[in-house]
């Protein structure tokens, strides 16, 4: 019986370390808060309303994965529901939290309102759209203004604010400069295309966020009320030993298992810092690289099969592809990142003369693995359901039910009726966020549908760039990455996506990689100020600073800054995304992994200053020549054809044989000591 409980037992009881205090776990929420909103700890009538909605939120959204439900009613219904909860969840300002005020519950009525007006008008209203009546616009201001002010409560300021920019420019276009003017729409004009017809608020975005990002949200609910979480550090912890590299593995190891269900960097982040992080100190990490590596683990999570992060989602159906094959395309990219995280890992082991960390527990990896191995099922349901050919919605309505079912083999991790209300409340929950900036990032997509934005902001890009693919990809890069500075991942991606992906696929990139370019370039808004929060959360645990704890998050999240190059810049690139290369084959594939795992390896070896000993600075540059020369041919080709004024070609053996002949060097001379 003490065995059966030893599941539930507080991981920082079996590791020898400190635990996480209270106070810093109250200083990394509020963090978040000021990032994601100050959400409401509601109790009594209030509590038991708003758990109520949220619940029936996601069993209307699994019925609507199961049966079928209209297209314009499923959306219409979804944002409805996202408004109520939005509302009734975040306070106008955080010192009104933690109770509803007559200005939380008449707006989210005022919102149903608007929603219901909408749908009560059927094909009559939506045949209106190009020429909306008096009351068409006014409800349509409404809601327009309440949708902004949800997105503010549940995600900042920022948001809305590029969506207002976004507005004025389509109302202001006769007299914006050129190359900006276009002819300009009045307020009834983009009312109708915003909030009639399904190209705005309602569209691609909102689609998405009804039919697949809320699923995913509660499946990953009912991962975490049953335990999975949980499950997959304690695996992690007892797979990877005693051995002095163990806290570091643990991390990689342990935020790429978490990362399927959560598919949140900033709670991957989290999850793994309150147990890791005391561990990564005993082991003699610096708490400013033990915060980065946690970040890094944290941004594998928006990176990793099955879920990745809500954009995938976005991916799928702007290129009208399965999801399937977005997590294809995302396979070996994810392997490659992890796989040079872990070389960076072993080499901090190293450099921080890392020692052991004892811990036994109380569970053995046989033991524990029979009994709470099913979760590895749960966890790969989603996929296998989509092999077999079941739509994306649906395999993941399957891929709930069987977590459900599992969940019942352990008395200690079924879902009973109060944990079975808590998933279903807190999946519906978890997709606000995501749910107002998709509907939000509608208004900025019909404006550049309406406007023809994004031909025309691609047209600048490449002009600038001179048509040179490398400098295009690298200003779209630019562009992504500055956005993402300001805006989450996923509004990030649907505003490049409709503005900066058109550039790339102009120049004949392919548009699944011109649109896997962009999303990884979205996703590094994780590591990057002002909103790196994830890096900011780790720094908080850790008590790291939380800009040195970026930077150093930066330098291991490395291969996310790299690799999308390749995609886009090398013939071969393509066969990163498990696409054979046009006039190739699979040959393709294996050869620019290959490149691509040697260049990282050199790269990781160069960003620690650490090969099989300490570098020398001219081993170190070495390596990064190396490096680029596997993963980023073009820019070193780019460099050195103006300097000699002509084009020049080669394979990737120069770079092979310059890291090889760095590391039989400090072979050679491993002994020897070597200053910094």
């Amino acid at each position: 019986m003490a065995d059966d409980k030893a599941h539930a037992t507080d991981v920082n009881k079996i590791v020898e370390a400190e635990i996480v205090s209270d106070a810093t776990m109250q200083k990394v929420e509020e963090l978040i808060e000021a990032e994601e909103g100050a959400a409401n700890r509601l109790i009594g009538w209030a509590g038991l309303i708003c758990t109520g909605i949220a619940v029936s939120m996601s069993l209307f959204h699994l019925y609507a994965a199961y049966a079928i439900v209209p297209t314009q009613e499923l959306r219409y219904i979804h944002v409805a529901f996202t408004l109520i909860l939005a509302f009734l969840l975040f306070p106008v300002a955080k010192r009104f939290r933690d109770r509803l005020r007559w200005w939380d519950i008449l707006p989210g009525i005022i919102a149903i309102a608007t929603i219901v007006y909408a749908l009560w008008g059927g094909e009559d209203f939506t045949d209106r759209a190009t020429l909306p009546d008096r009351m068409d616009v006014i409800v349509g201001v409404v809601f327009i203004l309440l949708l902004l002010e949800a997105t503010r409560r549940t995600t900042g300021w920022i948001m809305p604010v590029v969506s207002i920019f976004f507005i004025a420019y389509a109302m202001l276009g006769p007299h914006l400069p050129a190359p900006w003017t276009h002819r300009g729409y009045d307020l009834p004009r983009l009312v109708g295309h915003l909030f009639i017809t399904l190209e705005g608020i309602f569209g691609v975005a909102v689609d998405v966020s009804a039919t697949l990002i809320i699923l995913f949200t509660i499946y990953g609910a009912f991962l975490a009320q049953s335990g999975a979480g949980k499950f997959f550090i304690d695996f992690s912890l007892a797979l990877m030993g005693n051995k002095p590299n163990a806290a570091g593995r643990t991390v990689v190891l342990s935020s790429f298992l978490l990362g399927g269900p959560s598919g949140s960097g900033v709670a991957t982040t989290v999850m793994i810092g309150t147990v890791a992080a005391p561990m990564l100190k005993k082991a003699g990490f610096e708490k400013n690289a033990a915060g980065g590596l946690l970040a890094a683990g944290g941004l594998g999570a928006i990176l990793s099969p099955p879920v990745l992060g809500a954009a995938a989602f976005l991916i799928a159906e702007f290129l009208k592809i399965s999801y399937l094959d977005v997590i294809w395309m995302a396979t070996i990219p994810t392997i490659l990142y992890y796989l040079s995280l872990l070389i960076m890992v072993e080499i901090d082991a190293k450099r921080f003369g890392a020692k052991n960390v004892n811990f036994t527990p109380e569970l053995g990896l046989g033991t524990m693995t029979r009994r709470y191995g099913f979760h590895f099922i749960s966890l790969l349901a989603v996929v296998v359901f989509m092999i077999i050919g079941f739509s994306p919605a649906l395999s993941v309505f399957y891929a709930i039910v069987v977590t459900f079912a599992l969940s019942f083999l352990r008395k200690d991790t079924a879902l009973m009726p109060k944990k079975l209300v808590k998933a279903l409340s807190e999946g519906s929950i978890g997709a606000l966020n995501a749910a107002t900036t998709c509907a939000c990032a509608g208004i900025v997509v019909g404006v550049v549908t309406l406007t023809g934005l994004g031909l025309k902001f691609s047209s600048i890009v490449i002009a600038y760039a001179g048509g040179s693919l490398l400098l295009t990809a690298l200003y779209t890069a630019l562009i992504v990455w500055i956005i993402g500075l300001a805006v989450p991942v996923t509004a990030s991606y649907i505003i490049c996506a409709v503005i900066a992906a058109p550039a790339l696929i102009k120049l004949g990139v392919p548009d699944y990689a011109a649109h896997m370019f962009i999303f990884y370039y979205a996703v590094l808004s994780e590591v990057s100020p002002p909103t790196a929060l994830s890096p900011f959360a780790a720094a908080a645990i850790t008590g790291g600073d939380p800009y040195r704890t970026t930077l150093q998050s930066w330098k291991y999240t490395l291969p996310a800054f790299l690799v999308p190059f390749v995609f886009v810049c090398d013939p071969q690139g393509v066969g990163l995304l498990l696409s054979i290369p046009k006039g190739g084959s699979w040959v393709d594939i294996v050869e620019i992994t290959f490149k691509t795992t040697c260049g990282l390896l050199a790269l990781a070896a160069c960003a620690q200053n650490w090969g099989l000993r300490q570098n020398t600075p001219i081993e170190r540059g070495l390596l990064l020549l190396s490096g680029l020369l596997l993963v980023f041919p073009s820019l070193i080709e780019a460099i050195i054809e103006s300097i000699i004024g002509r084009d020049i070609s080669y394979t990737f053996l120069p770079g092979l044989i310059i890291g090889l002949g760095v590391l039989l060097w400090q072979m050679r001379t491993r002994t020897q000591p070597v200053t910094a």
